[in-house]
């Protein structure tokens, strides 16, 4: 098994909360986590119908039942349930009774925060980072750009799977289980053109009028759709620095997906080889960066303080991480050698942000970490540990 770096996060929270909310992508590996971790707790899934039924028949009989702790999994197919779970918890009042989990966000959010404010604790499995892809003991670690293709998702890794038949069947699973039932979408292709033509959109600005144009939908439609994916886990889209440093600020948020195997398999790319040599390699590679950094947050129960900047010049900073009132700079480069010209746009964001930069530091696809002009410059392998230091 993985260790993941929630582990600590959770357990806290269950010592300390009546009720946890675990959501996260459908196979980020939420329910091997919760039994494995919570060994002492029943495990129900409300997926099965006979599940469903039985829970609905009796809700207050279900929870009570030899007063065990209880992992309720996909716990938005019975919204109703929420209700009787605030009730029994403001009643008991200990620590960790129940455990929640799902994989549409929005639903269980919806729900958690109108009945149980203040009484649940909220955590976000994501697919794997790097650093804990690294603590499988029987996986014989992959070089960056085959760890790119095939991905975050654990279960490829665990069960030794094709990784172009996983993510296929995940892609066409997902459309048939979880976009039908948020919202009506009566063309099921159509939405799949939309998922290509976000993938090919990875890493650059959002423009929704023309994401729905060229997929033949309408603004308010388009807009619609990507917040499926993100109330999905599959995109999340960068925001902008809100700060004016005396510039003309672009404000429009970049979309990136969590997953880089995902973009590989909606762009038609092959191979890790294939991959190495695709236009699109410089935006997987920041995608992939760029993800981690929301891990590291996520995984310790935070929201990720992650921006990017860019002025009306087309000075940019791919990634911005808030510490209090200073900021560090981040840029990401594809490439495994560095030459000065990678420097110069930090060089140029500390003359910009002045007082208002701690660090410059610059992510490569190279194996050594070093400081060169007063830049941190850290290998993608090592990268996530530097940056904590920060």
């Amino acid at each position: 098994m993985f260790q993941r770096s929630i582990e600590g996060t959770l357990q806290n929270a269950a010592s300390t909360f009546p009720v946890v909310v675990l959501t996260g992508p459908r196979q980020s590996g939420k329910t091997t986590l919760l039994k494995t971790l919570f060994p002492e707790y029943d495990y129900i899934s409300l997926e099965s119908p006979d599940n469903l039924l039985m829970v609905q028949s009796d809700p207050r009989g279900f929870l009570e039942t030899d007063g065990r702790k209880k992992i309720i999994d996909e716990a938005q197919h019975y919204p109703e349930l929420f209700s009787y779970i605030q009730e029994y918890a403001d009643k008991e009042r200990k620590p960790g009774m129940f455990i929640l989990s799902g994989s549409q966000n929005f639903l269980l959010a919806e729900r958690t925060s109108q009945t149980l404010a203040g009484r649940a604790a909220i955590l976000e499995l994501l697919p794997l980072s790097y650093t804990e892809y690294c603590t499988h003991p029987e996986i014989k670690k992959l070089n960056l750009w085959q760890f790119l293709y095939h991905g975050t998702y654990p279960r490829p890794y665990q069960e030794h799977l094709n990784t172009g038949l996983w993510y296929n069947s995940y892609i066409r699973t997902y459309l048939e289980r979880d976009v039908r039932s948020l919202v009506n979408v009566k063309d099921l292709a159509k939405f799949q053109i939309f998922l290509k033509l976000c993938a090919g959109r990875h890493g650059q600005l959002l423009n929704l009028s023309s994401l729905g144009h060229d997929c033949g939908i309408s603004q308010t439609t388009a807009s619609q759709w990507l917040s499926i994916l993100e109330a999905s886990y599959i995109v999340y889209r960068l925001q902008p620095y809100y700060r004016n440093f005396n510039k003309r600020l672009v404000k429009t948020p970049k979309l990136f997906f969590y997953d880089t195997a995902l973009v590989c398999q909606l762009l038609g790319i092959e191979s890790a080889e294939h991959l190495q040599l695709h236009t699109q390699r410089g935006a997987i590679f920041e995608g992939f960066i760029l993800a981690d950094i929301i891990k590291s947050f996520t995984s310790r129960g935070k929201t990720a303080p992650l921006y990017f900047w860019r002025d009306h010049l087309g000075v940019e900073i791919d990634g911005l991480i808030e510490r209090g009132e200073k900021l560090v700079a981040l840029e990401i480069k594809s490439s495994k050698t560095i030459v000065p010209d990678m420097l110069s746009v930090l060089q140029k964001w500390r003359q910009i942000a002045q007082s208002a930069a701690i660090k410059s530091c610059l992510v490569y696809a190279g194996d050594r970490s070093f400081v060169q002009d007063d830049i941190e410059i850290f290998s993608w392998m090592d990268y996530e540990a530097n940056l904590n230091k920060v």
